[in-house]
């Protein structure tokens, strides 16, 4: 947590967001845990994606509509190559805030406090940009208001409707193998939805057809903000974080008697608890009877972020505990933030083949251990960028400045997005065809 010099300011701050409207409401956050129990059960999917953090200064529609329209592809090419309803949810209007494993960061020989994003301070390194400000977060608050408000139109006002699947495709993924690949799945989704609009099915008569639910999250990682946007539901009187449909505790605070454990517990959103190698099988059971004690479907999602190297090691003691004693979870693959290196030219980059590589084995692992897996949580932008080396653009280490705009971690472009959902579908559709298979045995 940051340490504001000026408390005064902050509780001032706090105040503003206490009394300000909330920017999600807990009926889409229900929407959402129901969604979700679907993916625990093994009938739906989380694409769960976006910005690794978000910025005040790259602030704008297009930016957003990018994303958007990468994860709405992403979502079209799991849903039509497995035959599996697709929960989406962005990491999106509220993703300011990054965790730290050091208080301070030391250039030469001046140290002032690390950059926490931009909810909390500035990048540029100097002591007025890097003291925390509390002023930031109703910045942030805005900035997340004005992004639901586009997210929404674009979800529910006609941008996603089916009928318009050739139109999210980017421009510079288009001309790639992915964009061809797209544009064969797409045409083959029109010629089944002219079929269905021979029968009566159209845009017009089928609200799935028309529009989407696309639903939020960030990690609840700046207690202040997450408290003072928490409401009472006027229709149950349960508490919801309004600052997001899904919260999420990081690996870094997820202590059993730690802060961010206790406030999550106490919430009715759908939340996610990311879980690294260092994790053993007793402690996570213990957090999941903290966090999910009535062992409902769609409330708790563990986001395995292990490593291409440590997951098989890791991951499958893990499934076994939980699995073996009954608990409802939705399993998630957060194959990006153990797959982070420094590159020789002092870029820091993430390899696509060991992101596919840890997502192949978390399929292969849940499949040996007879559980689903059930979800992908990815650091994406729709622009075009080059921070992951690899994939079928085989961006080098030597490309990795020509675009390289990320606040803080690597992102995967539209086109490794892409990449990465063809082949995500592939896995799925072959985990669903042996558990069919399983289940017409028995």
């Amino acid at each position: 947590m940051p340490d504001y010099p000026d408390k005064a300011a902050l509780a001032a701050v706090e105040k503003t967001l206490r009394d300000s409207p909330p920017l999600v409401f807990a009926g889409e956050a229900r929407r959402l845990r129901a969604e979700l129990a679907e993916a625990a059960e093994g009938r739906a999917f989380l694409l769960q994606g976006g910005d690794c953090a978000e910025s005040f200064a790259e602030f704008n529609a297009d930016k957003i509509r990018d994303t958007f329209r990468v994860l709405l592809q992403m979502a079209v090419v799991l849903t039509f190559g497995a035959s599996c309803p697709v929960v989406k949810v962005g990491r999106m209007a509220g993703q300011f805030a990054k965790p730290r494993s050091a208080e301070t960061e030391t250039q030469g020989d001046v140290t002032l406090p690390c950059y926490r994003g931009d909810i909390v301070n500035g990048m540029a390194f100097t002591e007025a940009s890097r003291t925390p400000d509390p002023k930031r977060m109703v910045q942030a608050y805005s900035q997340a208001a004005a992004t639901l408000n586009l997210l929404r139109a674009f979800a529910q006002g006609g941008y996603a409707d089916l009928h318009q699947v050739h139109r999210w495709n980017l421009g510079f993924v288009g001309e790639s193998k992915q964009g061809e690949k797209y544009q064969d799945l797409a045409d083959r989704l029109t010629e089944t939805l002219s079929f269905m609009g021979a029968c009566g099915l159209t845009s017009e008569t089928t609200a799935p057809i028309r529009q989407t639910n696309f639903y939020t999250s960030h990690e609840a990682l700046l207690l202040g903000y997450e408290e003072a946007l928490t409401r009472v539901d006027s229709t149950t009187g349960d508490s919801y974080d309004c600052s997001a449909h899904m919260l999420w505790i990081g690996d870094r605070t997820r202590q059993e008697d730690g802060a961010h454990v206790e406030f999550l517990r106490g919430l009715h959103n759908p939340i996610g608890l990311k879980i690294g190698p260092a994790l053993e099988a007793d402690a996570l059971l213990r957090l999941i009877d903290i966090l999910n004690p009535n062992n409902d479907p769609g409330r708790l999602t563990l986001i395995s972020r292990m490593g291409s190297d440590a997951i098989w090691e890791r991951l499958p003691a893990l499934i076994r505990a939980v699995e073996g004693e009954g608990r409802k979870v939705v399993w998630s693959c957060d194959p990006m933030h153990a797959n982070t290196v420094k590159a020789s030219n002092g870029y820091k980059t993430r390899s696509f083949d060991r992101i596919l590589k840890e997502i192949e084995a978390f399929f292969a692992i849940h499949q040996a251990e007879g559980s689903y897996a059930g979800g992908i949580h990815c650091e994406l932008t729709g622009q075009d960028v080059t921070e992951c080396i690899g994939g079928a653009q085989e961006i080098t280490e030597d490309r990795l400045a020509d675009r390289y705009h990320t606040h803080c971690d690597p992102r995967l472009n539209a086109s490794q997005g892409l990449e990465l959902a063809f082949l995500v579908a592939e896995a799925l559709k072959k985990e669903r065809n042996a558990a069919a298979r399983v289940s017409a045995a028995s």
